[in-house]
């Protein structure tokens, strides 16, 4: 007790104190009330603004765990060995490219595999969705002149006008409601005229935004559109993307859907995005005017807490939506096999088994989308829940703030029901639009990580695409490559020399021939073809015939050794079963050349017209219809007249050497005869994968493969190869014959130990037998 009197009057003191502090703290926020509410209103909206890049930007800071290095073999063996700047630059690359696939553990997968524990990488907001989405910006915004910049900017100009117009619409309502309250009939009336005024302008701001957003969807995806078109179309990148490589299964989907996809979610977020921003800023600083900067930050504290639970228990809708785009990828290509190879299927029967792959394609993106939306339930759930119930019990507190409690400059206590009727609504539609603003910033961080997935698809396209060109592919390899001689072999790269002399020839030496699987067919192979000698190349299948055409054509890297020829543009391909685009019976000729390229060479179509008159297929103009008659030619001409119009594009064009893989099989040997005898006649050295003995005599050497990565390259006689091709045959005739006889001998000896196992038998018998015998 002695020592509570003793501090007593010290705590009267530091009591007295702490009042005076406080009144003249108090006078003096009153006297500068107004300072304090701009300097809070100004470090609110820097807050908004900070809080949603950090938010953004947050993942993009981590630093990234070290990717392992992937263990399918790439196919660039030009490097020896990567420097440490290089290995840096490799790193980053496959920390940037995210395959998304599907994961199919406990599902099953391609095959039926089940129990698969590996997982696609996550698709994020971070540093790797900000470089790749920066990249494609760059392609689709290429200045500050372009069209799509000039949209944006007309964009954003109606995006202000929409939210100036919704300050004013609240301003207007308080003022109608007010009139309402107070029975002032005139009042009332101008403020309904005012509101049915602004309705113009608003509904062509909002029809301009909607419009705008559309056309700057279609400006992105025709921007995209064209670059991947480049890239596809070019230096035979569609080839070798789905024969080279095995990062992108599915290009078609790509291209069509995802870059669409892509496009259309990029226009929506900024108008999603950006807009609400934007309206949260003027909508919360007018807001602060009318209830105080101090409830408006206090309340939102409590919003952004909550924000930041919901954004904590936000699934991965990103790797979500890319994965599902993955997977509907997966079942439209089932679909386009079963339509590209239809007749083979039906010829088998196949389409129970068909029916199989494709129903399990479907169900496994069935199954995807269901587990989505059962996730999707609690997160609406918890998104409403704070959303819409939590937010709007802390709006009714802040427009009940003015009622209750006096705000210098902004009316309170003692005003009339009407003023505090026009306050409460005026401060509740302000204070709904910046909710439900608020809402859309949440909103839109669900369709960035949507963005991000459909960002990882068109990026993987396009970073696959500039590495086939560069010649670094990534395939799985057959387990023979993992021997290490074929190793050694596949770490290698060879030259390819074009040589534009008129007496260029074809030279392979020491030319590995691999696979793309990375089988090696033949290890060192050497050759040497002049023009005007005609090379047959024959073996069994599988053993290289065709790898050697698509080295000449380009479509395969060389791996060793030096390839000496005419540039690719002096090769023309005529497979077994001949390609016809779309387009009229004139396009079929020439193809690849459109009619303008045909003239520019003084070519008409009584040209075309002769050339067909020499594999004698001319009367197909007038029973077609004419030159400009458009079919599916696939379909309406037979396998005769294909391989005859092929023989006809071939003599269009007139390359230096034509690679003919079968093509005379539909045919008759009169045609055949006529076709290679023009060829020789006009100049063209032909190569010729075919087992057709007729076609020997037309040719001046034979590739003779093995099978067993071995062959022989010699001269051809033809007379003498048919001489011993016939005396072959009557061997094998006589050999065939050979069981026959020797089950005939067995038969009479059996009959011979049976009569003279007999004693009565007459002995001219046994004679005759033994004679017989």
């Amino acid at each position: 007790m002695a020592l509570q009197s003793r501090l007593r009057p010290a705590m009267d003191e530091l009591k007295m104190h702490a009042l005076s502090y406080g009144a003249r703290g108090f006078v003096a926020y009153r006297q500068n009330h107004a300072a304090i509410q701009r300097f809070l209103r100004i470090g609110y909206i820097a807050f908004i603004l900070g809080s949603t890049y950090r938010g953004l930007t947050a993942a993009g800071r981590k630093k990234k765990p070290k990717q392992p290095q992937a263990k399918t073999a790439g196919l660039d063996a030009s490097e020896k060995g990567p420097t440490p700047g290089e290995e840096a630059a490799s790193s980053a690359k496959q920390a940037q490219q995210q395959v998304v696939e599907a994961d199919e553990g406990g599902r099953g997968g391609r095959g039926g595999r089940k129990g698969r524990k590996s997982r696609a990488p996550r698709v994020e907001v971070d540093a790797v969705f900000f470089e790749r989405l920066k990249r494609i910006l760059r392609i689709v915004v290429p200045g500050i002149r372009s069209k799509e910049a000039g949209l944006i900017l007309l964009h954003t100009v109606f995006l202000v006008l929409r939210t100036m117009l919704s300050l004013y619409v609240a301003d207007l309502d308080g003022r109608i409601v007010s009139a309402l309250v107070r029975s002032q009939t005139r009042q009332f009336i101008v403020g309904i005229l005012w509101w049915m005024a602004v309705a113009i302008p608003a509904t062509y701001t909002n029809s301009m935004i909607e419009f705008l957003q559309s056309k700057l969807a279609l400006c992105y995806r025709t921007r995209l559109t064209r670059r991947v078109h480049d890239a596809y179309l070019s230096d035979m990148t569609f080839y070798k993307l789905g024969n080279l490589d095995d990062r992108i299964k599915n290009a078609d989907q790509l291209i069509t859907v995802d870059v669409a996809k892509f496009s259309k979610s990029l226009a929506d977020i900024y108008s999603n995005f950006a807009k609400p921003i934007l309206d949260v800023c003027l909508y919360n600083y007018k807001l602060s005017q009318r209830v105080g900067a101090e409830s408006l930050i206090g309340i939102n504290l409590l919003v952004q807490g909550s924000a930041a639970l919901l954004k904590a228990l936000t699934p991965p809708f990103g790797q979500y939506a890319a994965t599902e785009q993955q997977l509907e990828g997966e079942f439209r290509f089932n679909h386009s096999r079963l339509i590209e190879n239809a007749e083979e299927v039906a010829l088998y029967r196949g389409q129970a088994a068909e029916q199989n792959v494709i129903e399990r394609a479907y169900f496994s993106l069935i199954k995807h989308v269901n587990r989505v939306y059962k996730i999707r339930i609690l997160h609406s759930m918890t998104e409403e829940g704070i959303i819409k119930w939590l937010w709007g019990s802390l709006g009714l507190c802040i427009c009940a703030v003015p009622v209750f409690v006096r705000i210098p400059g902004a009316g309170g206590k003692g005003l009339d029901m009407g003023s505090r009727t026009e306050s409460f609504v005026t401060n509740r539609r302000l204070l709904l639009s910046s909710s439900d603003a608020f809402g859309r910033v949440m909103y839109s961080y669900k369709e960035i990580s949507e963005l991000a997935g459909y960002t990882a698809r068109v990026s993987e396209l396009l970073d696959t695409m500039d590495e086939i060109k560069a010649g670094r592919f990534q395939k799985k390899l057959v387990s023979s490559a993992s021997v290490e001689e074929n190793a050694k072999v596949l770490q290698g790269r060879g030259t390819i020399e074009e040589d534009r002399a008129d007496d260029a020839g074809v030279e392979f030496r020491d030319v590995p021939i691999v696979s793309p699987n990375g089988d090696i067919l033949v290890k060192k192979l050497s050759f040497y073809v002049k023009p005007g000698q005609h090379l047959l190349i024959i073996g069994p299948n599988g053993c290289g015939k065709s790898s050697l055409f698509r080295i000449l054509g380009g479509l395969w890297p060389v791996y060793g050794g030096k390839v000496h020829k005419p540039p690719t543009s002096e090769f023309t391909y005529i497979p077994q079963r001949p390609y016809l685009s779309l387009g009229t019976l004139r396009d079929q000729i020439i193809y690849p050349h459109t009619v303008s390229e045909m003239r520019a060479r003084g070519k008409t179509d009584e040209d075309l017209l002769d050339i067909l008159k020499v594999v004698q297929i001319e009367h197909i103009v007038a029973r077609e219809g004419g030159w400009d008659v458009q079919r599916e030619w696939r379909d309406a001409l037979s396998g005769g007249d294909k391989q005859r119009i092929a023989m006809a594009r071939l003599f269009y064009h007139r390359p230096k050497f034509a690679i003919l893989d079968e093509c005379t099989s539909a045919v008759t040997l009169e045609i055949e005869k006529i076709m290679y005898d023009h060829a020789t006649k006009i100049g063209i050295t032909m190569l010729t994968v075919s087992h057709r003995p007729s076609l020997w005599k037309y040719h001046s050497y034979v590739l003779q493969y093995d099978g067993q990565g071995g062959y022989v390259f010699t001269e051809l006689d033809a007379e003498k190869r048919l001489a011993l091709q016939e005396e072959k045959q009557a061997l094998e005739q006589k050999l065939l014959q050979v069981p026959k006889w020797k089950e005939r001998l067995e038969a009479l000896k059996a009959a011979k130990e049976e009569r003279l196992s007999r004693p009565s038998s007459p002995v001219h018998e046994i004679k005759g037998l033994t004679l017989t015998a």
